[in-house]
């Protein structure tokens, strides 16, 4: 692994750590804000793991991201969008 492998790695590590400790910001927001979410880094990480050649499914790659499995994150943490939110979302 390169230095800049390895940084990358770090810094990865410490968004997934940022969004573990802001579970309040939801999805719709980040997707509204930034133009991508949890989901979104789901399939990068899937995606890099194929790449790689690793086996791993979606729900695998999810459960890294969000720490826990996907269904259980979604009941504890998930709260119903907003009609706002909604507005926005779909005006991208």
């Amino acid at each position: 692994m390169t230095d800049t492998d390895e940084i990358e790695a770090a810094v990865f590590r410490r968004l997934l750590e940022h969004l573990d400790t802001h579970k309040d910001v939801q999805n719709i927001e980040l997707m509204n804000l930034a133009g991508f979410c949890r989901n979104c880094l789901s399939k990068w990480y899937l995606a890099a793991a194929q790449d790689a050649g690793r086996e791993l499914d979606y729900d695998q790659a999810r459960e890294r991201v969000y720490g826990m499995p996907y269904e259980q994150w979604k009941e504890k943490y998930q709260t119903p969008a907003t009609a706002e939110q909604l507005g926005a979302f779909g005006e991208k």
